[in-house]
């Protein structure tokens, strides 16, 4: 009995330190042995490990155990539930938990506390699911790992004396960047290596310190000295009939090639015959095909082809980057590698320039076409035009007569487009000012003069298909009037196209018809139909949208007529180089920079289609679900919702009005002053590349807000209390004007309109999933 009792004195002690005083009272009672009774073979109980809802936590031998049904909750409070971890003493049956002694009961409880805190540990975020947990230690091992990589990086720049690494003879005097991972070279292995590797780039150590070596100079006997090298450079075998050994190379006239790493003065090589005297010099054939593009008729300055593609490729990451930052960076490089020279902008971006060219001749011998795309081939769905007022292009920059070597196949001939203009003007009665449509819209206008500010060409106007493929432009030289996408539209119109978008369709069009009536040759273009740009109707007038929104046109899809924004964005970043060039510079730089955008279209098609069919069948999955919401909590069948979308069509067509003139001229200046400030917001960093000019239309958003506020409580004032309209409401795109409803129905519009959302919606992406199936055949 006495190690009995000095077990059990141990197991109580243990106990004490794991739960609290009360429960081990209770604990001491249950497992002390009575005299008056014999011991006892009914199990001991077992401590059960519970959360705050009274569900059983099991140990990690249980996991296998179902939870109860609260178990959903207990996940849901995930961290409030691990600190709110209570221990809880019930009495179980035998059959649950078998526990013969006490030291198995120990065992069972101390496995309970440490899962307990396994659990609690696993509430730490871990770095592979939390980023701000692998942003820590990112920057807990970069402090720790700095003052190695300082030691490290000093311990490189140590020039001191080595062995060479080539003949492992000769004490190293040069270290190669390029030869790695033997750089240290002797002055023989150096001039060895070096006399065909002209291009890398070297360091001396004769000075005690690590010297930029140029490719012209070399180590000899401790001093470095100059000497001559030929410019890397593919070589007949033979030049003559004569014996090989009768032939030579040496240096002919010193160039300047550029690279990558900068500018280099090498030396042209000429193979001679010293018995029949023939001669070989490189011509363009020889450099072209040693990915060298030449600068000048004398070959004085050699571009590698390289530089070219790079350029391009940092042109389309980085549209804003100027032709001279570029260059600057390699002037930088021609300096830190201890050469010296500068390269001369001019001669960069013409050879460029004519580089591209020859590239779209290549492209045009391989029937490829830059400006059509392929999965719009043969029918165009729909074409979207609009206009960019950041591309002007300042007077007084370069003025040069020199025509661009792109020509029109992308921007039109100014001279044809203005042709064009001077015709229709002829010939029809133009309306001057903004049109209307709830607001006044500077690009609803019939005519409108050329500026008078310092600018040549005041903007571009871009035509684009719907996958963002940019298809012709022209030159805004008299603001952004209706000939200008009527000229677009005729130049397309050799091409079947179903749909016409713009931002102003509902005022474009009428104008079409007017002057088809009297251009006979121009009532072709009426076969397109009219398509109001998506994100542009919110800010028209209700009624307008409904008539005139592509989100409403049958077949349209989901097509938005938004896509020229895309492009928009990635061409105004050309803008900041592009205003100070000369006309055909500038030309050219628009045309290329198209046509790489659309490459990157075209690389992009497949995929986007796909993820285009993808998203369609989703979205229309959750609004059908949407729509069956919503009819089983109005109770209404689809032959109602059906009949409201048609009410919605036919108040869109009518155009009767309940008020009087005082009342209807307050109702209009409502509505021109909210759509002002739609298009104002809508259009703000679009239109307005300055911080000054955008201070300015802040400005004007404040004040006819202001105005607008004092108008609409001028309109509460004479309408009656049903009537009356809450000014933080009037900018929503829900909003319906209390002037423009139908007083006999009792539905009220807003449920109407919500229906009919619904019910086009449910239609168009029907639509576009056959339209997208449709263009990846074609793709």
């Amino acid at each position: 009995m006495g190690d009995s009792d000095t077990e059990l004195q141990h197991f109580k002690n243990t106990l004490h330190e794991l739960i609290e005083e009360d429960d081990l009272e209770q604990l001491t009672c249950m497992l002390s042995p009575s005299p008056e009774t014999a011991p006892s073979t009914s199990r001991p109980v077992r401590w059960i490990k519970r959360d705050s809802d009274g569900n059983v936590i099991y140990g990690r031998p249980r996991s296998s155990h179902k939870e109860t049904a609260g178990h959903s909750q207990h996940q849901s409070k995930g961290a409030h539930g691990a600190h709110a971890r209570a221990v809880e003493t019930t009495s179980v049956d035998a059959d649950w938990f078998a526990i013969d002694t006490t030291e198995s009961f120990l065992q069972e409880l101390q496995c309970s506390v440490v899962d307990m805190e396994e659990d609690e540990h696993q509430q730490t975020p871990q770095a592979s699911c939390d980023w701000g947990t692998r942003k820590t230690l990112h920057s807990e091992w970069w402090s720790k790992e700095r003052p190695q990589l300082l030691n490290a990086m000093l311990a490189a720049q140590n020039a001191a004396i080595q062995i060479c690494q080539q003949c492992g003879n000769s004490p190293a005097v040069v270290r190669c960047r390029d030869c790695r991972p033997r750089p240290l070279l002797c002055a023989e292995c150096d001039v060895h290596t070096h006399m065909t590797h002209v291009l890398h780039n070297r360091d001396a150590t004769v000075s005690g310190y690590f010297q930029p070596l140029p490719p012209t100079s070399c180590v000899v006997e401790s001093t470095i000295t100059p000497c001559v090298r030929l410019l890397p450079l593919e070589m007949p075998k033979t030049i003559c009939g004569c014996a090989l050994k009768s032939q030579s190379v040496h240096p002919g006239k010193i160039v300047a090639v550029v690279t990558m790493n900068g500018r280099y003065d090498l030396s042209l090589p000429e193979v001679t015959c010293e018995e029949c005297h023939a001669t070989w010099i490189a011509g363009v054939g020889d450099l072209v095909r040693s990915d060298y593009w030449p600068a000048t008729q004398n070959f004085s300055t050699l571009y590698c082809i390289d530089v070219f593609s790079t350029y391009e490729d940092i042109k389309m990451a980085a549209p804003g980057l100027s032709c001279q930052a570029f260059l600057r960076m390699l002037d930088q490089r021609t300096i830190r590698f201890g050469r010296s020279g500068k390269i001369i902008a001019d001669s960069f971006r013409r050879s460029f320039l004519e580089w591209e060219a020859v590239q779209l001749e290549v492209d045009n011998l391989c029937k490829e076409d830059h400006f059509n795309c392929p999965a719009c081939t043969p029918e165009m769905l729909a074409v979207c035009v609009d206009g960019n007022w950041k591309h002007y292009r300042f007077k007084n920059a370069a003025r040069s007569e020199e025509q661009a070597l792109f020509g029109d196949i992308f921007i039109a001939r100014d001279d044809e487009v203005q042709s064009f203009v001077d015709y229709v003007r002829s010939i029809t009665n133009h309306v001057s000012g903004s049109g209307f449509c709830g607001g006044q819209w500077a690009a609803a206008r019939e005519t409108s003069r050329k500026s008078s500010s310092k600018v040549d060409e005041e903007g571009l106007e871009l035509a684009v298909c719907r996958h963002g493929v940019l298809l012709h432009a022209l030159n805004m030289l008299r603001g952004e009037i209706f000939a200008y996408p009527m000229y677009l539209q005729r130049k397309l119109a050799n091409k079947t196209i179903k749909f016409f978008a713009m931002d102003v369709c509902c005022k474009y069009w009428p104008y079409l018809n007017k002057t088809a009536e009297r251009c006979p040759e121009l009532q072709h273009l009426l076969s397109m139909r009219p398509f109001l740009s998506v994100f542009h109707a919110k800010a028209h007038d209700f009624k307008c949208e409904v008539k005139w929104s592509g989100a409403y046109q049958e077949g349209a899809g989901s097509t938005l007529g938004e896509e020229v924004e895309q492009c928009n964005a990635f061409l105004s970043r050309i803008a900041v180089t592009t205003k100070h060039m000369s006309k055909a510079g500038r030309t050219d730089t628009l045309t290329l920079m198209a046509m790489r955008w659309n490459q990157q279209k075209f690389n992009n098609l497949a995929a986007a289609l796909a993820s285009r069919y993808q998203k369609a069948t989703k979205v229309l999955k959750s609004q059908l679900q949407d729509l069956e919401v919503m009819k089983s909590q109005l109770a209404v069948t689809q032959v109602e919702v059906e009949g409201w979308v048609t009410d919605i069509k036919e108040w869109a067509e009518a155009t009767t009005s309940h008020m009087d003139d005082d009342v209807s001229a307050v109702a209009t200046r409502i509505e021109v002053l909210v759509a002002s400030v739609k298009r104002r917001s809508q259009r703000f960093y679009r239109d307005h590349d300055g911080s000054k000019s955008r201070a300015r239309i802040r400005r004007k958003i404040r004040e006819e807000k202001a105005l607008l506020k004092s108008v609409v409580e001028a309109y509460n004032a004479m309408v009656p209390d049903g009537g009356k309209i809450a000014f933080d409401s009037v900018f929503l795109e829900e909003t319906v004007w209390p002037w423009q409803l139908s007083h006999h129905d009792t539905v009220d519009m807003k449920t109407k309109r919500r229906a009919f959302d619904l019910t086009m919606a449910i239609k168009r992406l029907k639509e576009e999933r056959n339209i997208v199936a449709a263009e990846m055949q074609n793709h």
